[in-house]
């Protein structure tokens, strides 16, 4: 294993594989170089956001497990600092979550607040063979651990009574996520646990008793649980605001209003967001259950499968902790691909991107209360000069060009389905019309769709090329209200108010820069549209 002076050459250097290669992101978090994969530790602490990641520091495929570690103060811009966790004694370093202990629970900071990360120490049980079969499998062992770090995440000590959580009989035990419960005054880990969570409790980060499990008999046990979180959060209306002290919201006579803290007087319901790994049809994907916490347990009030993303690429999201109150936004950000094929994307000596941050709400619908997913505010600083278009009739069988494009932009349309069959957008074209991806609307199936069939570079995985999509109703007006967010190697698709949310990698010529209007089966309309480019502002 390399050093640590050699690791962090490694992490700072991108040989060949430059700022500028053509499918590096624009505007999303990449590594500067090597393999990474599910964001871990996002914490706000003393004016930064802190990301920390999982990383191969010395390979472009996953590999041994360290945490790569990043900073902003606004989301968008991110400073690339060295490795904070590397394998040890105990193991590779997996996923988990940080906080700040602001009351010094732990006792590891003299009274001063500081930071502790939360992770799972991976190796295997030693002399797991027998004389008799000396080449039996070796049984992997996950456990809990600690770091912590007095000075504002630059460096980390581990905790020397680490592990501080083992459960022998378990094989799958990992992604630990705390949080802290006002009202009973503990922490409260959410742990995967196999085919469930597992709930724990701690006065101090250190110590922890098992509380709870939740999860055998409900949602998809289609792949392994990984990466869980869980959160409050507000209900709000079509335009983003709280709704306080609503009567017909669901949920709203079991105590889903936050007691004694944050979303005191605010209506809505806990959350718990569970990943599923490459067990599904689709890959990878992330489920979300709503519910019930009383600081121990969580009772579910979800009558059907509810997923966080019906996109191919938005895994293993969780969210920062510790937001200052005056802000009260819970963000979200996932790691960009797929089990099914991360190992062998198109990226060269870098591989592995991050969704764009997302704030995190729930909304009532037709349906029931549904998560909602809005990109942050933040992003709006990347706006270029934009355009704007009003009225556009948009015939049957055609493609209108827009006469502008790109490979990194937002835009924003409301259509009006008129008597088409289907239409959306077609972006990334190339001037052969060769490429194109698809963000469309059936209208008999009331669906929203991405089809990246013709997007670009997919034979490197036969599960790459497909259309998928996700059940949307029209607005009441009989609109629908489409806002994409391109970049290099990406689409990002939000609609109903961010109910409905698709996330898809993708791997265009870096000349295919056309973006048009389409529609199939009659002609559709678009009231107005907005696009803006989304300026380069380039990691420190």
């Amino acid at each position: 294993m390399p050093s640590p002076e050699e690791i962090d050459d490694l992490l700072n250097s991108t040989e060949d594989d430059s700022l500028n290669d053509k499918y590096r992101p624009h505007y999303h978090f990449t590594p500067p170089s090597r393999w990474m994969n599910d964001p871990n530790g996002m914490v706000f602490f003393q004016g930064e956001y802190h990301l920390f990641y999982q990383h191969h520091p010395y390979g472009s495929e996953w590999g041994p497990m360290h945490w790569g570690h990043a900073v902003s103060r606004d989301l968008v811009v991110w400073e690339h600092l060295p490795v904070a966790l590397e394998p040890d004694g105990n193991g590779m370093i997996f996923s988990g979550s940080a906080v700040a202990d602001s009351r010094d629970t732990s006792g590891l900071f003299g009274g001063d607040p500081g930071l502790v990360a939360i992770f799972t120490h991976a190796d295997t049980y030693p002399a797991s063979g027998t004389d008799a079969e000396p080449e039996a499998e070796e049984r992997p062992r996950q456990r809990q651990s600690v770091g912590f770090s007095a000075d504002r995440g630059r460096t980390w000590t581990m905790y020397e009574g680490n592990p501080v959580l083992a459960e022998p009989e378990l094989t799958d035990f990992r992604d630990p996520k705390v949080i802290w419960y006002e009202p009973g005054g503990h922490w409260v880990m959410v742990i995967a646990a196999g085919d469930h969570v597992r709930f724990y409790t701690s006065p101090n980060l250190l110590a922890w008793t098992f509380a709870s499990e939740f999860g055998r008999t409900e949602g998809s046990h289609e792949g392994v649980w990984e990466c869980p979180d869980l959160v409050w959060l507000p209900v709000v209306d079509e335009d983003g605001e709280d709704i306080e002290d609503a009567e017909d919201v669901e949920n709203a006579d079991d105590g889903e209003r936050a007691e004694e803290g944050e979303g005191a007087e605010r209506e809505g319901s806990w959350v718990l967001i569970v990943s599923i790994g490459d067990g599904l049809p689709e890959g990878s994907k992330t489920q979300y259950f709503l519910g019930s916490f009383d600081g121990t347990a969580f009772v579910s009030s979800s009558a059907e499968q509810l997923w966080l993303d019906e996109g191919r690429d938005n895994y293993a999201g969780v969210t920062w902790s510790d937001i200052p109150q005056e802000d009260g936004r819970t963000i979200l950000i996932g790691w960009m691909s797929n089990w099914r094929y991360a190992n062998v994307t198109p990226t060269g000596a870098w591989r592995g991107a991050m969704t764009i941050p997302r704030v995190l709400t729930l909304r009532s619908t037709a349906d029931g209360l549904r998560l909602c997913q809005r990109p942050v505010e933040e992003l709006k600083a990347l706006r270029g000069t934009g355009e704007r278009r009003q009225e556009i009739a948009v015939p049957g069988e055609s493609r209108h060009e827009l006469g502008f494009g790109g490979c990194a932009y937002e835009i924003e349309a409301v259509f009006e389905p008129s008597g088409a069959a289907e239409f959306g957008f077609a972006l990334r074209r190339s001037a052969d019309d060769a490429q194109e991806t698809l963000v469309g609307y059936a209208t008999a199936e009331a669906e929203l769709f991405i089809d990246r069939t013709r997007a670009g570079e997919s034979g490197f995985s036969e599960a790459f090329a497909a259309r998928h999509g996700v059940r949307l109703r029209p607005e009441p007006d009989g609109t629908i209200r489409l806002r994409a967010l391109v970049d290099r190697c990406s689409v990002e698709v939000f609609a109903g108010g961010g109910v409905a949310a698709l996330t898809d990698l993708i791997y265009p010529d870096p000349g295919s820069v056309g973006l048009a209007l389409y529609a199939k089966g009659g002609e559709a309309r678009v009231r107005e549209l907005s696009f803006w480019p989304l300026e380069t502002r380039q990691t420190d």
